[in-house]
């Protein structure tokens, strides 16, 4: 299985955009801007880990833009963008990657497509990056003056994630160590290397000047629009146990569920469905039940994250509706309970949480009380532009 660890450079000073934090850690839509970025890799179905290479001075506005999306400790960068670049790619060689996507911090509207079409063409190239062709008639001045027209054929705007075999662009940034190359497809040309072009997306901006970032605080007032997921998760039981856990509540019962974690069915069918419902994959991307960390958690902390990756990414969850299907335990004596305690892990109101319980009539391995299935739906409020 090819692996994708995305490296996010993000120890710039951002002098253009004026006294003040530094851009990546401004404000927009309410997080801070490197947050959109982090969210939407972290979040990404293809994207293995997430590294982020900060200035030395900043950890303290790191953690708070990457909080809860359990990312990697960041990379100090080096003075300049290449060295920071090449430094990150160091340090992401422990995490074994044989694809790495390149992303500037301050391009907060990246869309799940684009992510794919780069990582499309290194199937078949070494280098891929996104990129627009340029539409304005092109001039070269000097002294305020027009000497020549430059031929737009053939010119492309390019963007980031810039995609690459791994091996590849960590050789070629070791070899130009103390050159200056305008962007990452630049080192990889100057190693020999072909990068392909893949369309980007013109929602796809860098925020780099106070002007900038009006105009992405207005994409952020566009209409948001509804967006919908499904999960269903199963759990039998065990024969031993003295209760179960549903919707982060323990409901009395003469056996417990089998499973990696706490086997929280309901929790897990809500997860998947928020998860769904931003396009994340699901929680055995997120959490693979391989993995010893997640042997008996609380599944609480599987539900945390996806809200915040929902929250990152803009979203504003508006509804839940969950259905326990079993013979045994009752739901409906706990029902408020569970209300409670999904609205309080999600951090939304209670009313917007619908806990429901029903039988099979005695049908199938529910109704024989060999386990507990749930399904549940979750509708996200999205930006628009995403």
């Amino acid at each position: 299985m090819v692996r994708v660890v995305a490296l996010v450079v993000a120890a710039g000073r951002g002098a253009r955009m004026g006294e003040g934090l530094p851009k990546q850690y401004r404000r927009l839509g309410g997080r801070p801007l490197l947050r959109h970025s982090l969210a939407a890799l972290a979040a990404h179905p293809s994207v293995d880990a997430v590294l982020t290479v900060i200035h030395p001075d900043d950890r303290r506005l790191y953690d708070e833009a990457a909080a809860g999306l359990g990312l990697p400790d960041p990379v100090p960068g080096g003075a300049e963008r290449q060295e920071s670049v090449r430094l990150g790619l160091e340090a992401a060689a422990a995490l074994a990657p044989d694809l790495v996507l390149i992303h500037d911090g301050a391009r907060p509207f990246l869309e799940a497509g684009l992510v794919d079409r780069v990582i499309a063409a290194l199937a078949d190239h070494p280098g891929a990056i996104p990129a627009l062709p340029v539409a304005d008639t092109l001039k070269r001045g000097d002294g305020g003056r027009i000497v020549a027209t430059v031929p737009r054929d053939g010119l492309w705007r390019a963007q980031t994630p810039q995609g690459f075999r791994f091996a590849d662009i960590l050789a070629a940034h070791r070899a130009a160590a103390g050159r200056v190359l305008t962007d990452d497809a630049a080192v990889l040309e100057a190693a020999g290397g072909t990068v392909a072009l893949v369309p980007g997306a013109e929602a796809n901006v860098k925020v780099t000047t106070p002007e900038d970032l009006a105009r992405a605080e207005r994409l952020f007032d566009l209409p948001a629009e509804p967006r919908t997921g499904t999960g269903f998760d199963v759990h039998r039981f065990a024969a031993d146990g003295d209760g179960v856990w549903l919707c982060g509540v323990k409901v009395p019962h003469g056996c417990r569920l089998e499973g990696h974690s706490d086997a929280d069915v309901a929790l897990h069918a809500i997860t998947d469905a928020l998860l769904g419902a931003i396009g994340a994959a699901d929680i055995g991307r997120h959490f693979p039940p391989t993995d010893p960390r997640w042997k008996g958690a609380d599944s609480a902390m599987f539900l945390a994250h996806a809200a915040r990756l929902a929250e990152g990414r803009g979203g504003r969850i508006a509804h839940v509706d969950v259905t326990i299907i079993c013979e045994r335990p009752k739901v409906g004596p706990h029902r408020a309970a569970m209300r409670l305690r999904v609205a309080e892990i999600l951090g939304i109101a209670a009313e917007r949480i619908n806990v429901k319980g029903t039988t099979t009539e005695g049908l199938g391995f529910t109704g024989r009380g060999e386990g507990i299935a749930a399904q549940a739906s979750v509708t996200v409020m999205m930006p628009a532009l995403f």
